[in-house]
């Protein structure tokens, strides 16, 4: 499709691809670890026609690229997650919706707003999920990458689904979260280990906000009540109706895993928004958050008040008190980074480890390296990308016998942008400073994207 040079996003690297594509025995450079055997696959918008108005980064169609990784060999494989607004907009031959920086098409007959699926992935009770925060997640066939549909949970699904729900590795729950911008504006839900919605419960906020993530211990979830505002009112009077309020407190909800409302714990601190959480955890009488905290944002907004400076995210750590109900905000690094992941093995409990993609300077979303923390001694680690090259979440691939918490490996799409050429990258995550152990060479261009998801061997073959 053809794109333009006045939109960044629509530029480069972020530019779509225009092929679905699979390619067998890859080129390796280096070796594939003879342990690391499953699936690399990641999210993230390619859109399909030429954008109607302003386009902004994610408003683009999923598209899932996934590596497959066998006996030291590697398959490549990249589609289009169908949703239902893909096929009509196939069907019309282009863009029927435009995107989230523009008014919402109130008048469009199929609906304001399309569900892309473009956001992230999770595996759960033998289903991979494409999510997107506005609505239903789609069944992906991880063999072939074709979209099943949407999964809406035998009917039961009554919100939206959050891009980013959270599997308690012991138990096998998973919990989800659904925004809107009108009442309820918070919902929440529980789906057991065998993949029915067993509840969803409203959560009450006093006005509608973007919240993106969230997180969970071994009893509780948190919420994140931020300042990013949704205001019809502000809408009629010609304003944005997305605008962070930095005169409005952050709030932090702390609710008993399988609680609601009436058992929510709020939290004050000052304005802040976090895209994303690294991970949260229970001390004492304390319950533990860490996340990449900026002191404001401007997505989906054209103008801001705050300086860039302030739409910096860097890694922070929250201590809640159940007892006192006070509330301790602590700056772990000063170096600015996002898309954080641990070894989910853990999530939800203390971990060690914890890591992060670098921020490189300037204005777009880039990732210069991956940056590994050790949380008990308040060091890091660096791999750093090569020159010119740019990489993304780097996700944690535990190694199938592994007994140390950090025994496995991290793996991210790269892209070099002065040959115009992407890899996957696997980095030792015990040695995370060294070379890649193993650099696999995709035969086509891997736009930027968003959040992935390791599939192990054992998850392929549930």
């Amino acid at each position: 499709m053809p794109t333009t040079k006045t939109n960044p996003y629509l530029d480069g690297n972020f530019a779509p691809v225009d092929r679905e594509i699979t390619a067998q025995t890859l080129q390796v450079i280096g070796e594939l670890p003879a342990d690391l055997s499953g699936m690399f696959l990641r999210n993230g918008p390619n859109p399909q026609y030429s954008p109607l108005g302003q386009y902004h980064w994610f408003d683009g169609d999923g598209m899932l690229h996934g590596v497959r990784i066998h006996n030291g060999r590697a398959e490549y494989q990249n589609r289009y997650v169908r949703t239902k607004g893909w096929q009509i907009e196939h069907e019309a031959g282009k863009a029927v919706w435009s995107g989230l920086l523009e008014p919402p098409q109130m008048d469009n007959p199929h609906g304001p707003t399309k569900n892309t699926a473009n956001t992230a992935l999770v595996w759960h009770a033998g289903q991979m999920l494409a999510t997107w925060e506005g609505g239903a997640p789609y069944a992906i066939d991880l063999t072939t990458l074709d979209t099943a549909g949407e999964y809406t949970y035998n009917g039961k699904l009554a919100s939206s689904f959050t891009a980013h729900p959270k599997i308690d590795p012991i138990t096998g729950e998973m919990m989800f979260f659904g925004y809107s911008f009108a009442p309820p504006y918070l919902q929440y839900g529980v789906v057991s280990s065998k993949g029915e919605l067993l509840r969803t419960v409203p959560i009450e906020l006093p006005m509608a906000v973007m919240m993106h993530d969230f997180a969970i211990t071994e009893n509780h979830t948190i919420f994140m009540d931020l300042p990013l505002t949704f205001s019809p009112a502000r809408m009629q009077e010609g304003k944005p109706p997305l605008m962070f309020e930095s005169n409005r407190p952050s709030r932090f909800g702390i609710v008993p895993r399988h609680g609601d409302n009436s058992d929510i714990r709020w939290f004050e601190t000052p304005a802040c928004y976090v895209f994303h959480t690294l991970n949260a955890y229970e001390e004492g009488d304390e319950v533990v958050l860490i996340a990449c905290r900026m002191n404001s944002t401007n997505v989906l907004m054209s103008e801001s008040a705050s300086a860039p400076e302030d739409s910096i995210p860097r890694l922070h750590q929250w201590r809640f008190n159940l007892n006192t109900g006070t509330v301790k905000e602590t700056k772990i690094d000063s170096v600015a980074s996002d898309f954080p992941r641990i070894n989910d093995n853990f999530l939800g409990r203390q971990t060690r480890y914890g890591y992060a993609g670098r921020m490189a300077q300037g204005s777009m979303p880039l990732f210069d390296g991956v940056i590994k923390y050790d949380l008990n001694t308040n060091k890091s680690q660096t791999h750093e990308f090569e020159s010119g090259c740019y990489g993304g979440e780097a996700v944690f691939a535990p190694h199938p016998d592994g007994k140390d918490e950090d025994e496995g490996w991290l793996i991210t799409f790269v892209h070099n942008s002065e040959e115009e050429t992407s890899e996957l990258v696997v980095i030792d995550a015990q040695d995370v400073a060294s070379e890649p152990v193993a650099r696999v060479l995709i035969p086509q261009r891997v736009p930027y994207g968003f959040h992935g998801a390791w599939i192990g061997e054992a998850q392929l073959n549930f």
